[in-house]
C-alpha cells in the first residue's frame, strides 16, 4: 500500500487506544459482541415518559452508573454526556496502556483532547429552564452557565485526567466526531500534537429535543411496539432514525511514540476530507455530489487508490432522504466497483447518536476490519430500488479487509469521511 499523497513526508498517526459506552453494550468489547452479532441497543424511553410523543423508542445506554464515575455533587452540576464520556475515556486511556494518575508533568503536557458533539449537554440546560421558568431560582446550579457551554465537555476530561495539552469541542452537527477524529489526525501528523484523546459523545435523548425531531418528522413513529426492529438503513419501509446516545473514544498518537512504549496497533488513520453542499440546512442536496467528493478527498488525503477500499461504513440513518442520497453518493464515487464494495450502517443496532456517531462508526469498523468480520446492517426486509449496493444485510460478513472508508453527513449540508486501515496489532 503506498501511502503518498503529495503532500511531502508526514508523521504516521495510529489509534492505540478504545473505548465505548453504547446502547448495545457498555465497554468496547461487548459493543463489538453485540454490534457483529446483530444485536440491537434500541428500546422505549425510560429517561423520561414518552407517552404524549409520536416516536417513544430511542438507543439508551441501559445499566450506566454515573456515580462510578463521578461523585454525587459532581453528578449534579454535569449532563448525562460527561461520565458517559469519561467512562469510554477510561477505558481508552487502559487499552493504550497509560497510567493517567502516573503522568508526569511533562507527560501531562504531551496529551490532549479533541472531542466532537453535536448536542453537548441538553438535559442539563433543560433542567436549568425548567427550574427559572417554574421560579425555582435557588435550586438553579451555580454552574447554569458553565455546564451549559459545549465547549466545556472537553474541559471536563482535561480535568478530570489531568490533560494539559490542546482541549477543543468541534460541534459539526452528526459529522462532529468525524471532524474531531480529522482535526486530531491533521494535528499529530503535521507535528502540533503528539498524543490526543478523541472521538464523541453525545447524550440528547430528552423531551425537548424528542419533541423537536417529532414535530420535523424526522424520527421513526411505526415501531414504538418493537423498537429493535426501527432502525432500517436502506429498507423501503424506513421511517426516519432513532435517537440514542453513548460514547466512543480513541486514543490517537504519532505511530513511533505509541510502538516505543509497548503500545498496541489497532489501526492507523490514513486520510481526512470533509465539504459542505451549502443547500439547506435540514436537507441534503438529492445529487449527493459533495458528500461523493468528500470521500474522494480523504481516499486521495490517505495516498490511496478508490479500488483499495474494501468496505464502507455508512452515515445511514434511516431517512428516506439520507440513504436514498448516500447511496447515490457512493455511487459517484466510487462507479460501478460500488456494487462490489460491502458496506454497512452500525445505526441499525445502535440507532443515532447524533455527533458521537461517527465515531461509532470509525470504532466498528476497526474492530471489524480486524477480526475479519464486517457488521451487519438489520432489519433489511424489503430492498428499496434506489438504495441497491450490497448494506451487508441482516448478517455479518466474514472477509479480510486492510482499508475502509467511513462516511458521515450532517444537518446544514456537511459531509465528512475517514480512511483507516487495519492495525498491526504490535
Amino acid at each position: 500500500m503506498k501511502l503518498d499523497n503529495g503532500k511531502g513526508a508526514r508523521r504516521r498517526v495510529v489509534v492505540s487506544g478504545m473505548g465505548v459506552v453504547s446502547p448495545n453494550g457498555i465497554g468496547t468489547e461487548a459493543f463489538w459482541q453485540a454490534t457483529r452479532s446483530g444485536v440491537s441497543g434500541v428500546g422505549t424511553i425510560a429517561l423520561f415518559d414518552p407517552t404524549p410523543l409520536p416516536c417513544q423508542i430511542a438507543g439508551e445506554v441501559r445499566d450506566f452508573r454515573p456515580e462510578d464515575h463521578l461523585p454525587p455533587k459532581e453528578l449534579r452540576r454535569v449532563a448525562r454526556s460527561v461520565p458517559l464520556v469519561i467512562a469510554a475515556t477510561k477505558e481508552a486511556l487502559r487499552s493504550a496502556r497509560m497510567d493517567f494518575e502516573a503522568m508526569t508533568l511533562e507527560e501531562r503536557r504531551s496529551w490532549g483532547v479533541i472531542l466532537g458533539s453535536g448536542g453537548g449537554m441538553p438535559d442539563f440546560i433543560e433542567q436549568q429552564y425548567r427550574l427559572y421558568f417554574s421560579e425555582q431560582l435557588r435550586k438553579v446550579s451555580a454552574y447554569n452557565i458553565s455546564s451549559s457551554t459545549i465547549g466545556t465537555l472537553s474541559s471536563e476530561l482535561s480535568l478530570y485526567f489531568g490533560l494539559k495539552g490542546p482541549s477543543h469541542v468541534i460541534s459539526t452537527g452528526c459529522t462532529s466526531s468525524t471532524d474531531a477524529i480529522g482535526y486530531a489526525f491533521n494535528l499529530i501528523r503535521f507535528g502540533l500534537a503528539d498524543h490526543l484523546v478523541t472521538g464523541g459523545v453525545d447524550a440528547t435523548i430528552t423531551p425537548a429535543i424528542m419533541h423537536g425531531f417529532c414535530i420535523m418528522r424526522a424520527v421513526s413513529s411505526s415501531y414504538n411496539q418493537e423498537p429493535q426492529r426501527a432502525s432500517r438503513p436502506f429498507d423501503r419501509h424506513r421511517d426516519g432514525f432513532v435517537l440514542a446516545e453513548g460514547a466512543w473514544i480513541l486514543v490517537l498518537e504519532e505511530r513511533e511514540s505509541a510502538l516505543s512504549r509497548g503500545a498496541s496497533i489497532y489501526s492507523e488513520v490514513l486520510g481526512y476530507g470533509s465539504t459542505c453542499d451549502a443547500y439547506h440546512m435540514v436537507r441534503l442536496n438529492p445529487d449527493g455530489e459533495e458528500p461523493a467528493r468528500a470521500m474522494t478527498l480523504a481516499i486521495q488525503d490517505g495516498g490511496i487508490a478508490k479500488d483499495e477500499i474494501g468496505y464502507i461504513s455508512l452515515h445511514g440513518t434511516s431517512t428516506v432522504l439520507n440513504d436514498k442520497t448516500e447511496t447515490q453518493a457512493t455511487r459517484l464515487c466510487f462507479g460501478p466497483r460500488a456494487y462490489e464494495i460491502p458496506m454497512s450502517s452500525i445505526k441499525s443496532m445502535i440507532g443515532h447518536p447524533q455527533g458521537a456517531s461517527g465515531a461509532a462508526g470509525v470504532l466498528a469498523t476497526i474492530l471489524g476490519i480486524n477480526e475479519g468480520f464486517l457488521p451487519p446492517t438489520i432489519n433489511y426486509e424489503e430492498p428499496d430500488p434506489e438504495c441497491d449496493l450490497n448494506y451487508i444485510p441482516n448478517h455479518g460478513l466474514a472477509k479480510e479487509v486492510e482499508v475502509a472508508l467511513c462516511n458521515c453527513i450532517a444537518f446544514g449540508s456537511k459531509n465528512s469521511a475517514l480512511v483507516i486501515a487495519r492495525g498491526d496489532g504490535r
